[in-house]
């Protein structure tokens, strides 16, 4: 991608009218716009973040056996209604069609997937089923705050799995915990496994934390065991962790992910229920696995950053490497800059060409840092004349100069 023909500019300085750091970062570098209060349009350098996220959830959730679909964000009352939580669940953001009718736009989809598997589980042969989607939903928050982690538009990505009994059930949670493990190592994000449930570590009910001063969460983490436990079902969990007796610490923190049974609640509420291999009819158990991916990335900006910007993971960063072209008037730099640019090309690697010409030094090296990529290639005057390129990566504090026929062993294909 050519910066100059990039539409979107970054701004000198972090907005005002933005509280959270992930907000006034991606705001500032250009990866997302705010809109109005929680809602945000992802700019091309943060749809590539975006996207880059999803893929990995996607491609974790088809590692573990589900199957990807997509259902309708616009829900029927009707089905709401059902399940009792139309005049309920607080954050339901509800509208009315002018020709009749009233609608639910989905921050969660159980009123959907319900009622459309019921047309298609009848034996315990058709079990077990484990189906997800990635989806934007809604929620009528009544503050929109802290950029993407908490908004009133937001994507995520929901799974649910149904089981002829509740040891099968039980036995895909673990095989979805794994799955959310490598999600979050591969994000590079330190996400804490953390018991929701009260009661003990061991409970079927576990949300995924990210360490965070400014999360909105508290839980008591057991820095031994990397296990912890909310702060609001901790019971007398807060003093000792039940695994190794140590004292646990309080911390703040960003719910990126959670799990949990689902028990029998919806099965009744839409009578899904299956023939077990004697003919007796039997409620569906189900499980349920979210993950707000818009929330992760946000959760990515919040805590890995320094004074000058971004520090993105390579796996999801917008670009692998940032070349920038220094003014010259010696027209070998921009031959060198551009020749290298097409070999990232050739070789499907994600590249950023700052090819800008009415732009200084200073303020390149500044909107890098800003951006965040983690690799930066600068090829100028002073560059060419030793035959190299400065080559800085954007978590150390140092660069260096390689040699430019050297340069090709950085180009790797994008993912």
């Amino acid at each position: 991608m050519l910066q100059s023909k990039l539409f979107t500019k970054m701004e000198k300085t972090p907005p005002r009218d933005e509280e959270s750091l992930n907000a006034k970062l991606l705001v500032q570098a250009g990866f997302v716009q705010k809109l109005m209060a929680g809602v945000y349009t992802f700019l091309p350098l943060g749809l590539r973040v975006l996207n880059k996220i999803e893929n990995i959830v996607r491609e974790e959730m088809n590692n573990a056996g589900a199957i990807e679909m997509l259902m309708p964000g616009l829900q029927p009352k009707e089905n709401w209604e059902a399940t009792k939580r139309w005049d309920t669940f607080d954050a339901l953001l509800k509208t009315k069609s002018k020709f009749g009718g009233e609608y639910a736009m989905g921050p969660t989809h159980e009123e959907v997937v319900y009622p459309l598997l019921k047309k298609h589980l009848a034996s315990y042969r058709d079990f077990p089923v484990a189906v997800y989607q990635i989806q934007t939903k809604f929620r009528d928050e009544k503050r929109a705050k802290s950029g993407l982690l908490r908004g009133r538009e937001f994507r995520m990505k929901d799974c649910y799995s149904y089981h002829a009994s509740d040891e099968e059930r039980d036995k895909y949670y673990d095989v979805m915990k794994n799955s959310y493990m490598n999600i979050f190592k591969r994000l590079e994000l330190n996400a804490v496994p953390t018991n929701a449930g009260g009661g003990t570590f061991s409970e079927l009910s576990m949300e995924f934390q990210v360490l965070c001063a400014a999360g909105e969460d508290v839980i008591y983490l057991c820095e031994n065991c990397n296990v912890a436990v909310n702060k609001e079902l901790s019971g007398d969990l807060a003093a000792k962790c039940p695994k190794c007796k140590d004292l646990t610490n309080e911390k703040k923190s960003i719910e990126v992910g959670n799990i949990f049974p689902l028990k029998e609640t919806f099965a009744k509420n839409f009578n899904l229920v299956f023939k077990d291999n004697t003919g007796k009819e039997k409620l569906v158990s189900a499980g349920c696995y979210g993950l707000g991916t818009s929330r992760v990335m946000g959760a990515i900006a919040e805590v890995k950053n320094d004074d000058f910007g971004l520090i993105w993971p390579k796996s999801v960063a917008p670009y692998d490497i940032h070349l920038v072209y220094l003014k010259s008037n010696d027209r070998n730099v921009m031959a060198e800059a551009e020749k290298f640019y097409r070999k990232c090309l050739e070789a499907d690697a994600g590249i950023l060409f700052d090819d800008r010409d009415d732009v200084s030094a200073g303020s390149k090296f500044a909107e890098s840092d800003l951006i965040g990529i983690p690799l930066r290639v600068v090829i100028s005057d002073r560059t060419l004349e030793k035959e190299s390129a400065e080559i800085k990566k954007r978590n150390e504090k140092n660069a260096g100069l390689v040699k430019l026929d050297d340069l090709d062993s950085y180009i790797s294909k994008d993912s």
